[in-house]
Parts: C-alpha cells; structure tokens; sequence
C-alpha cells in the first residue's frame, strides 16, 4: 500500500473521517469510563469489563492509527471534475457484459472504499485495472483464476 498513491473518492473520504470521529469521540470514552469504573471493582485479573475494555481500547486505538495514517496519505480524486467522460478512469462506473453473458456494474473507487456487496472495486483490481482507458463498445481482457475472460464495455458513468 505503500508504494502506490492512496486514490479515494470525496465520500470515501468523508466515511473514513465518520469512522475516525465515531471510534475517537463517541466509542472510546465510553470504553474509558466502564474501565475506569471496572478498575475501581478491586482485582482486575479476573474482572471481565476491565480486560474487555482495556482489550477494546487496544483495538479502537490500533484502528484510529490506521485511519490517521491513511486520511493523512490520501488523494482525493473527484469523479465530478472527469473532463474525459468517454473513457473509463478512477471514479467511474461502468457497466459490462462477461463471457456468460451476465451485465454487471462496478464503481472504481480506492482501496479504502470496496465492497463488492455494492459493487465497488478498487482501481487496482484486476477487472478494473483491464478497463480503465476502455470505451464503450471495447473488449478488454481480465485475467482470471479461472483464465482470460473478456469483458465488454456497455455504458460509462460518472
């Protein structure tokens, strides 16, 4: 992850500060304050709140660090400001058509963004990697566990 640009769309942004903010303002304190009164129950080694709580408060903080880390990093890339609206770039979504003759639409969005329930992709996927730069009406090829499959491009959205 690294070594590659952090692409997220505006609301990809905006949802990864939510998550931050909920974690950070809302869930921590609360965490914090049955700890606090868990520790004030005597022996903490066999006190269930107390190694829950304290064991959660790990978790929010590993994930406000990774959140912190990837909000810093992040570029956002505006599907709203695309000029060329013909091709298939970062933010769009398109519908294709596969070998099994099934239409399927994907939004290319960043890594922080996918779910596939949605039908969003990461732009370094390989279906979204083999039609980005594709036109309507462009086969592409994407490769599969399963193999080469191809791909038509139907429509492009953005």
């Amino acid at each position: 992850m690294a070594d590659r640009p952090n692409y997220i769309t505006p609301e990809g942004l905006l949802n990864l500060k939510g998550e931050k903010y909920q974690l950070w303002s809302i869930e921590r304190p609360k965490v914090v304050k049955v700890v606090t009164w868990a520790a004030g129950n005597g022996d903490r080694s066999e006190n269930a709140d107390y190694q829950y709580g304290k064991k959660r408060l790990r978790e929010i903080d590993r994930r406000v660090r990774f959140l912190t880390k990837r909000i810093e990093a992040a570029q956002v890339v505006n599907p709203q400001e695309q000029t060329n609206r013909d091709q298939v770039f970062f933010g769009a979504t398109v519908i294709y058509e596969n070998d099994r003759e099934e239409k399927v639409t994907v939004r290319i969005v960043g890594e922080d963004e996918v779910d596939s329930t949605k039908g969003l992709i990461s732009w370094i996927s390989p279906v979204a990697r083999a039609l980005i730069k594709g036109r309507v009406g462009d086969l592409v090829t994407v490769k599969t566990p399963k193999g080469e499959e191809e791909l038509e491009i139907l429509e492009i959205c953005y």
